[in-house]
């Protein structure tokens, strides 16, 4: 495709074979739209749901489950009892299938809003006669009408333009209204906010009106190209799914290995082949953590919950752990960093020093402020509440803002004037005039714009270089510079020769405007440096202005770089991957740049969160790992296209979900440990007492009910757990780090020999030894110690993984659940063995005291032997973080106190 911004119309019009009075005849048109197709977006060929279903059935952890669901009511048919399990694992299967199908409709949605944005309508002219159509039947070449209001229906080399301006904004992600020029003819490579002679699909016109020549349709325009990346681009899986497909995974080969070698292991010792098929698909089914994914699935959940709070809605579940392990937030800078909203921030009187606009002013400071608002044409309106409602331009508002700010009114100061005529702004002149007559007699003349097009009267050398370092200093400061000229008339002026008008000015004064950053901004960017996380701002505005705010709010560092859309066209894929932590800010960028940024640091092993508002925004908010839109200023198709909404479009409020997604992520961890160290325990166990020849120390419906009940229901619990504050004071988890790294894998192993080596010693007494004041041993006393042992050990095993710090030193009152549901747990398991007519249900007996003494005094080694374990490390960790800390100016804890 070319670049049309460097062809003139006649060279354009000469190309299509286009008429610029006549358009294209009705024949021509068919012949394009057979060649170019209709201008609409193509739509993403929708998979079925009986596909999708059949798709996620494939994962073998669902696999492992619904096996374990057919032999579960296998076993419950037989036995008539155990009814619970089965359920348990269908309603995780099919919780698990509605939660994958509902994040994969998200891409769907988002092309959906986006063809919304184009105009039903819109003006042609064909054959020589002005007509009104549907926009799907436009084909390159035809001449199209721009009007104020109306929706541009294709990307069009503009023919004439006359005080044309669009809002781009969804396309460029610039606030400020585009100016465009027909006459304009530009070279070389020009980003899209900078092509004035080109208009893009689906942009409003804001002001005057146009002809123009449509060069693009459907899929070739700019928005189209969007549509293709949103139909194209498949997101990665996030970190979290590969994590506990990863486990599950291991698990599931851990499990079955286990059964297979039980299985082996009793038939050469003579056991029936029935008996060990049932056991050991017993032993495969109690190994594999039915409840990790129902677990996970409410801690997500309670993280949503949580981040309502604070102003972000997730659309996706696991986006809240991902945003736990984000490393680099690449975000928009206006209304996310910025204020989206122009703010007078310097003022300067010829003669004077510049001045803030917050200082108190003296009276020819003020009478430069009432001047400024003269000149202007927004309105003020005062709300009963005391709010203004200001109606104009932005920097027109910014004006009336300050005016405001000082005690004045922009009725009051016109009381003695009365506008006689006006020269409106054009993006050729870059000035607007008023014309005022004065209640005390005589003309007033004030003019506004670009400094370098005021027609001022000729400055004195000692006076025009003073201007210079002024203006110097403000476009240094990336600030926008508005000047204003004023010249005096004692007889009305003829408002039919404006030229005449706009001469001989007097400066009055020039004011630096800027969109300011957000106050908690630097804040939050700061927190995020803290938490190991890098802010990347990319924008479509200028450089001087992105980064002047990027070194404001502590973005950009000394060492760092800016970089611009065309620097970054011309640099490959390999070289940006190379160099991309060089630079901090990108300027002038393209819905393309984006997604090259945001792959270039996935590439690195950076978890990428993005932000963003526009149409542009959304094929990088898709690529992201999480993708965050504005809930206020953005639109719906960036909404639809991310997996969580900011309500305040607040940066600092991304570092608050940040931190929320790190609770859940040590949650999730707590619920890995928990699990596994409960069901590896129930593998070496089963495998130990076989090969010693013992028997079965623990019944298969024993195993489900300690699954169920004993884990399940207590693991529950971990998702509403608050974990240790200074999770934002560590580095990210990276993407490649598994969930035993960080030292995890020595305590499972060591937490799993305990607790295996404590239920085998109950059965082994209650089995071959006699306790003085009890019945004989046997292998029933002997399950039904290992069953309470093997019980209490994993329900208490939960106050264990909470944190690496002692239980003692953890409260309980952040999290009562946990206490309720192991005291309960506990009371459960003790009841049905202290009752037989319930125990003998499930192969339990009655037992003596001593036996209950036994069990309970074995339930508690583990817990001891973690806390020796916690004691060993703290004293270590704090002797590592005193000397990290002498090392280093900013601290970051090296070893993380929490799960």
């Amino acid at each position: 495709m070319e670049n049309w911004y460097v062809t003139s119309t006649a060279e354009i019009l000469e190309h299509f074979n286009t008429n610029v009075n006549t358009g294209i005849s009705d024949q021509e048109v068919a012949n394009r739209q057979s060649k170019y197709g209709k201008n609409e977006f193509a739509k993403q060929e929708k998979t079925s749901l009986i596909k999708e279903i059949l798709h996620h059935l494939k994962d073998i952890s669902t696999i492992i489950l619904l096996l374990a669901a057919l032999l579960s009511l296998g076993m419950a048919l037989k036995d008539g009892h155990g009814f619970i399990e089965p359920v348990v694992i269908v309603s995780i299967v099919v919780l698990n299938l509605i939660l994958a199908i509902t994040q994969e409709r998200g891409a769907e949605k988002a092309l959906e809003a986006l063809s919304s944005l184009n105009s039903p309508n819109c003006i042609v002219i064909r054959g020589g006669v002005q007509k009104e159509m549907d926009t799907s039947e436009l084909v390159p070449g035809d001449i199209i009408k721009l009007q104020l209001g109306s929706i541009v229906p294709a990307d069009a080399r503009l023919i004439t333009s006359t005080n044309l301006q669009v809002d781009e904004s969804a396309l460029t992600g610039e606030s400020e209204p585009s100016e465009k020029d027909a006459d304009i003819l530009l070279q070389g490579s020009v980003p899209l906010g900078d092509q004035l002679n080109m208009v893009f699909s689906s942009c409003h016109v804001t002001s005057g009106h146009g002809l123009a020549m449509v060069t693009a349709t459907g899929m070739q325009t700019e928005m189209g190209k969007i549509a293709g990346y949103l139909n194209n681009s498949q997101k990665i899986r996030t970190p979290l799914q590969r994590r506990l497909e990863k486990i599950a995974k291991s698990i599931s080969i851990v499990a079955i290995a286990a059964a297979v070698l039980l299985f082996s292991i009793g038939i050469l010792q003579g056991e029936s082949v029935w008996s060990m098929i049932m056991l050991a698909a017993t032993l495969a089914v109690a190994a594999v953590p039915e409840t990790l994914n129902l677990i996970v699935t409410l801690s997500l959940s309670q993280g949503v919950k949580n981040m309502v709070n604070k102003n972000a809605l997730i659309r996706k579940l696991t986006a809240v752990e991902t945003l736990g392990n984000t490393s680099v937030i690449c975000s928009d800078k206006t209304g996310t960093l910025t204020q989206n909203r122009m703010t007078i921030e310097k003022l300067w009187l010829p003669g004077n020093e510049p001045f803030g606009a917050g200082d108190e002013f003296v009276k020819d400071q003020t009478e430069l402020l009432k001047l400024f608002a003269l000149a202007s044409n927004a309105s003020v309106q005062e709300e009963e509440e005391g709010t203004l409602t200001i109606m104009g331009n932005p920097t027109e508002k910014a004006i009336m803002r300050l005016l405001h700010e000082k005690g004045l009114s922009k009725e009051r100061i016109s009381e003695h004037y009365r506008i006689v005529g006006e020269i409106p702004f054009s993006s050729e002149r870059k000035m607007m005039t008023i014309v005022l007559e004065a209640s005390s007699g005589g003309y007033l003349i004030l003019t506004k714009g670009a400094l370098d097009r005021l027609p001022l009267k000729s400055f004195d050398k000692e006076t025009e270089k003073e201007v210079d370092y002024v203006h110097k200093i403000f476009a240094g400061e990336a600030l926008r510079v508005l000047a204003l000229g004023i010249r005096y008339l004692n007889e009305a002026p003829s408002m039919e020769k404006p030229e005449e008008i706009e001469q001989d000015l007097e400066l009055c004064g020039l004011i630096g405007l800027i969109d300011p950053a957000r106050p908690e901004a630097a804040q939050a960017v700061e927190r995020a440096k803290m938490a190991g996380i890098r802010t990347i701002m990319i924008t479509g505005d200028h450089a001087a202005t992105a980064s002047a705010i990027a070194r404001n709010i502590g973005i950009l560092g000394e060492n760092e770089k800016v970089l611009t859309g065309q620097q970054l066209n011309e640099m490959s894929d390999e070289d940006l991957c190379r160099n991309i932590h060089h630079y901090s800010v990108y300027a002038r960028v393209s819905p393309e740049d984006k997604i090259r940024i945001v792959e270039a640091w996935q590439e690195n092993g950076e978890v990428v969160s993005m932000t963003g508002d526009g149409v542009n925004d959304t094929p990088a908010l898709k690529a992201a790992d999480v993708g965050i839109s504005m809930g206020q200023s953005g639109t719906e198709v960036a909404k639809s296209a991310s997996d969580m909404v900011l309500t305040d479009d607040n940066f600092a409020t991304i570092i608050d979900a940040v931190s929320e997604g790190r609770n859940v992520f040590s949650n999730i961890r707590k619920t890995v440990y928990f699990l596994l160290v409960c069901n590896i325990s129930e593998i070496v166990i089963m495998l130990v007492a076989q090969l010693k020849g013992w028997g079965i120390p623990v019944t298969p419906i024993m195993l489900l009910l300690v699954n169920v009940l004993g884990d399940g229901i207590p693991g529950i619990c971990l998702s509403r757990d608050t974990s240790d504050p200074r999770l934002m004071d560590r580095e990210p988890i990276r993407r490649d780090e598994g969930f035993l790294a960080g030292g995890l894998l020595p305590v499972i192993i060591q937490q799993t020999i305990a607790c295996s080596v404590v239920v085998l010693v109950g059965y082994y007494i209650g089995t071959f030894r006699a306790l003085p004041g009890t019945q004989g041993p046997s292998q029933a006393i002997g399950q039904t110690v290992a069953f309470l042992v093997l019980g209490w050990t994993s329900i208490l095993h939960l106050f264990t993984v909470r944190s690496r710090k002692s239980i003692f030193k953890r409260m309980i009152k952040d999290n009562p659940p946990v206490l309720y549901s192991t005291m309960g747990m506990i009371a459960v398991f003790s009841l049905l063995v202290a009752f037989p007519s319930i125990g003998k249900i499930f192969g339990l007996t009655s037992i003596g005291s001593n036996h209950w003494l036994l069990a309970a005094g074995l339930s508690l080694i583990p817990t001891v032997v973690a806390e020796i374990g916690k004691f060993i490390d703290e004293q270590t960790n704090i002797r590592e973080i005193y000397e990290y800390r002498n090392r280093v100016i900013r601290h970051r804890i090296r070893k993380d106190d929490s799960f």
